[in-house]
């Protein structure tokens, strides 16, 4: 009997880092950071907290891997053909997966440790910058308008798009608010709720044009 039994089990499927990571990975995105410790994570994958530590020697090097797997999702900008929409369409990218993984901008800088994926996202955007003619001093710079974009955007946009700023709480402020002294604040927030006319292009897009815009007359000047 026990023999037809352990026939019939499911086979346990053997942990790896890998394995360790996606689950933290996974773990992060439903419940948020702070439930990622290694006896919530050990629980989730069924096994004793002390066998993690064979493939993460500690909670640091559990957060430097997930942010890793998080970057290894982001687009590099492709080689060859226009720049600005290479450049563009690896930005929109960034952007996007660190919506889909909104604990994951407060762990990237500043970095305890870089990995191989950000690394190498790093590198390809710095070498798409230079090979579109930015001087070494000039990429610096573009670089860093580019990241602080990505980043600083998504850290708003992940605070802002919370529960605790509702459609229903900006309506409801939007009654109670003294329009007729603050008509230029009034008409911004007017705009929050209308999204600006949805057919635009989103506020991420126009911050990301109007830099990419400003390189481009910076590098044909």
């Amino acid at each position: 009997m026990a023999s037809r039994v352990q026939r019939n089990a499911e086979p346990r499927v053997p942990l790896s880092k890998e394995r360790v990571l996606r689950a933290a990975v996974d773990l992060a995105d439903v419940s948020g950071i702070d439930s990622v410790t290694m006896r919530r994570l050990a629980q989730e994958l069924g096994v004793e907290a002390m066998s993690l530590y064979y493939y993460v020697a500690k909670k640091d090097d559990l957060l430097d891997g997930i942010v890793d797997i998080v970057v290894s999702e982001m687009a590099v900008p492709s080689i060859g053909g226009d720049w600005k929409a290479a450049v563009r369409a690896s930005a929109i990218s960034a952007h996007k997966v660190l919506l889909r993984h909104r604990w994951a901008c407060s762990l990237m800088f500043p970095p305890n440790k870089i990995g191989p994926a950000r690394l190498r996202y790093m590198d390809a955007l710095l070498k798409r910058l230079r090979e579109a003619g930015f001087s070494a001093r000039m990429t610096h710079h573009a670089y860093h308008a580019l990241d602080s974009h990505i980043m600083g955007f998504t850290l708003w946009e992940a605070g802002y798009s919370s529960d605790k700023v509702s459609a229903e709480f900006e309506v409801a402020f939007m009654r109670a608010f003294p329009a007729d002294r603050y008509p230029h604040l009034a008409e911004h927030l007017q705009q929050h709720i209308t999204k600006a006319g949805r057919g635009d292009k989103s506020e991420f897009e126009f911050g990301l044009d109007l830099i990419l815009d400003g390189l481009d007359k910076l590098r044909a000047g």
